[in-house]
């Protein structure tokens, strides 16, 4: 990861890339990225599994980091290490939906600890955490991208090299604006 002492980023924009639904544009600290989006695009979440990546303003919460595949410097905001016994509840109706959990967990969750690398740096996004519905939408994170930037479930996700360009300039006060 790069170093860097400049200001944090106060807003990350995040929009469709014409033509495409699942595809789009991230434009941070004058630059302009791609990134991958959910299969259904940007819109109003229905719920659990709709594949769509949320519309509105995200305070990124903290950073999760496989500090195996990625070193880490201390950055401006929270970060948590991930271990092989990390998950994620996404069962609605579980009283830890939407929240980190130890595994292994009873009710349905996902791994945080990949054999792929889309989860290497996952930042949470506040959406459906600080104010949860229990059927809302979980895991939406901002994490790194699939070869070709394919399509996530819902999240917001770009190349190894643009996010450790970018995880340094992301402060307690940075915004995700998706539009």
């Amino acid at each position: 990861m790069q170093n860097y002492n400049g200001p944090s980023l106060g807003i990350i924009h995040v929009r469709t890339r014409p033509g495409y639904r699942s595809k789009g544009l991230l434009q941070a600290g004058g630059r302009i990225l791609n990134c991958a989006l959910g299969r259904s695009g940007i819109g109003t979440k229905t719920g659990e599994g709709d594949g769509i990546t949320p519309r509105g303003r995200f305070l990124l919460l903290a950073a999760l980091i496989r500090t195996d595949k990625c070193p880490l410097r201390r950055g401006r905001i929270d970060y948590h290490t991930i271990r092989p016994e990390d998950g994620w509840c996404d069962a609605t109706g579980d009283r830890n939906y939407n929240c980190p959990v130890d595994l292994p967990y009873a009710a349905s969750h996902e791994k945080l600890w990949r054999d792929d690398h889309l989860y290497d740096v996952a930042l949470v996004m506040d959406f459906n955490v600080s104010q949860r519905m229990s059927v809302g939408g979980s895991a939406i994170f901002f994490h790194l991208a699939r070869e070709g930037y394919s399509a996530t479930e819902g999240c917001v996700a770009i190349s190894r090299q643009d996010m450790l360009w970018l995880l340094p300039r992301i402060g307690p006060d940075t915004v995700m604006l998706v539009e």
